[in-house]
């Protein structure tokens, strides 16, 4: 049997129980490799219910800062009975099963082209601590010490980590520095320490942070402006509402009567939090809601009031798998189409598309200045995969000179000096009408909207002919906005190939590592990432440049494409579906095995 031998690149897989405790050690281990300065990429898989069924945590090492999902498990550390026979099939030939061989394998559990390293994690716990669930918990640590024997983790780096994870809890602190050293001196005396799948400290991350792209959502919309944030709790959005209520108790705080500048409101459902937001940017302030799938369509109803009555909102839209409750705890990206046409009639909705916990800091707070702009939803399209999963990124940075793009409001002043307000009046040209916040003057302006049809100056009317200027002028705005939303980023300053691809979200990951693959082979192919919809002008222009283009998107039904035909008009015969829907986030080895039968090497 050959052995895998890797240093700094290699995929580790904890396989758990929900509910018993493993999450801190697991989070402890991707912590140390991070401090030894490698690029780390943690992925947290878990049911739905609340503990009982198997859960993984699954952890890329790659000191060339690859961060997106690999294919192929080298090391796995089994602790669940539950799933131990698939931890075994799905590990790679010659890899390593780390597991608690308190209990014996069953012999059906054999595999004769992989490593077997057998650790009494239960007995050394039970021998050493006497509380059942402390025994249970500290069974994590002890598989932790071992790990640190056998990849060579610095345990100067992961006691830090320790003794950082339990500083409110310092009685902890010796526990668990006694049961890591119990499975680290039991590897040391029954193995060849270390193995020859290692981790060697490198200074490959520099200023970069480890932050899951929901805290960064909640943080972009503090520095975004918003006061308010109504929601109703849903997987995998609800950390975004949490996380928002947290930085705001630090930073929308009075500093002198101590009072808060912000309110958090937990609606009865999906289409009373979308109601509140409505009322409260109607009235001025800056206001947000979080959800996933199943949320937007029962906000839809209020998104079209939105839309039509013109009122500016900002939507989070965290995916995961559907349609119906699908699969709650994996990621997808299957919501393009249900969030881009939003509500019945006519309607278009500004999407973002972050694919870093930075970009879901960034976009989401200019997604305020957006939606001021235009008076209109904005819906950032995060995934589960992004925002639950903790990703290394660089620092988050604000500008405190920035200001905030509230657009076309009139001051008392303004109204004062006009002889008639038309609300639904295009002044400009650009679709983009002048709007007031009731009780701005005490008798002009607006105060009250509706969502039937009416005139330029709010004046209820079924009139055909007006409905047609109305919703004509609101697509006249549409096309303003294309100049304003964020361009996609190109990957090559001018185009090399009649091919490219094209993706969004966090598919970047594996698509950028697609591309290097790619061209270590001598093949060459443009990309292009896509920040927003709906598509500019780059967007449209690197379409017409190439003859074919690999669409990658997770979902079923190339959502993404079917987009990009509708509103660019394009053959279909020209995008290619890169598909990835099982609820694990898409891996450049899926992708290269989608578009290699259509590529050919670059000519020299």
């Amino acid at each position: 049997m050959t052995n895998i031998s890797a240093v700094n690149d290699f995929v580790v897989r904890f396989a758990n129980v929900n509910g018993t405790g493993s999450a801190s050690a697991n989070t402890m281990f991707s912590k140390a490799i991070f401090r030894m300065g490698i690029p780390v990429s943690p992925k947290n898989i878990f049911p739905s219910n609340i503990q009982g069924l198997p859960t993984w945590y699954e952890v890329r090492i790659n000191e060339n800062g690859y961060l997106g999902r690999r294919d192929g498990i080298d090391l796995v550390v089994a602790v669940n009975p539950q799933s131990m026979q698939n931890d075994i099939k799905n590990l790679k030939s010659g890899g390593y099963f780390v597991y608690d061989n308190t209990r014996m394998l069953y012999e059906d559990y054999i595999r004769e082209d992989i490593n077997y390293i057998g650790i009494p994690m239960m007995k050394l716990s039970m021998d050493h601590f006497d509380n059942p669930r402390t025994q249970q918990l500290l069974k994590n640590t002890i598989y932790l010490g071992a790990l640190t024997a056998l990849i060579d983790i610095e345990m100067n780096v992961i006691k830090g980590v320790i003794q950082e994870t339990f500083k409110k809890k310092e009685k902890l602190i010796a526990t668990n520095f006694q049961a890591l050293e119990l499975g680290f001196h039991y590897a040391k005396a029954n193995y060849d320490c270390p193995l020859d799948i290692r981790v060697e400290r490198r200074d490959n991350v520099g200023d970069h942070i480890m932050m899951e792209g929901n805290a960064a959502t909640a943080l972009g919309a503090i520095y975004g402006g918003a006061t308010l944030a109504a929601w109703y709790p849903i997987t995998p959005s609800t950390s975004v509402a949490q996380d928002f209520e947290k930085y705001a108790k630090r930073l929308r705080i009075d500093p002198e009567t101590g009072k808060n500048k912000f309110a958090v409101l937990q609606a009865e459902d999906e289409l009373a939090a979308m109601g509140m937001v409505i009322g409260a940017t109607w009235n001025g302030a800056r206001a947000f809601t979080a959800t996933s799938g199943p949320g937007v369509s029962l906000m839809s109803e209020f998104i079209g009031l939105a839309y039509f009555a013109e009122i500016p909102v900002v939507l989070i839209n965290v995916q995961r798998g559907g349609p119906s409750t699908g699969m709650p705890t994996r990621t997808q990206q299957p919501d393009i189409l249900s969030s881009a046409y939003a509500s019945h009639g006519d309607t278009k909705h500004i999407l973002l598309f972050p694919s870093t916990p930075t970009e879901c800091f960034e976009l989401t707070a200019e997604a305020f200045n957006i939606a001021d702009r235009f008076q209109t939803p904005v819906i950032v399209m995060s995934d589960l995969d992004l925002g639950m999963n903790s990703h290394m990124t660089p620092p988050l940075t604000w500008d405190d000179n920035k200001k905030y793009d509230l657009g076309k409001v009139l001051s008392a002043e303004d109204l004062e000096n006009m002889e008639v307000f038309g609300r639904y009046l295009d002044v400009d040209g650009d679709g983009v009408c002048y709007r007031t916040i009731p009780g701005t003057h005490p008798t002009k302006g607006s105060f009250f909207t509706r969502g039937t049809s009416r005139d330029e100056y709010a004046r209820y009317t079924e009139s055909g002919e007006v409905y047609v200027r109305i919703v004509d002028r609101l697509l006249k705005k549409w096309n303003t906005v294309k100049d304003y939303v964020p361009g996609p980023r190109l990957f090559q300053k001018e185009k090399s190939s009649e091919q490219g691809l094209i993706f969004f979200g966090t598919s970047n990951y594996a698509a950028r590592e697609a591309m290097d693959i790619l061209k270590k082979q001598g093949i060459k192919v443009d990309a292009m990432c896509i920040k927003a919809f709906p598509f500019n002008h780059e967007v449209e222009k690197f379409i017409e440049e190439h003859d074919q283009l690999f669409v990658i998107e997770q979902n079923r039904d190339a959502q993404f494409r079917a987009l990009l035909i509708n509103e660019l008009d394009i053959n279909p015969e020209k995008l290619i579906k890169v598909l990835n829907y099982d609820g694990s986030p898409i891996t450049a080895d899926k992708i290269l095995s989608k578009i290699q039968p259509y590529l050919t090497p670059a000519q020299v």
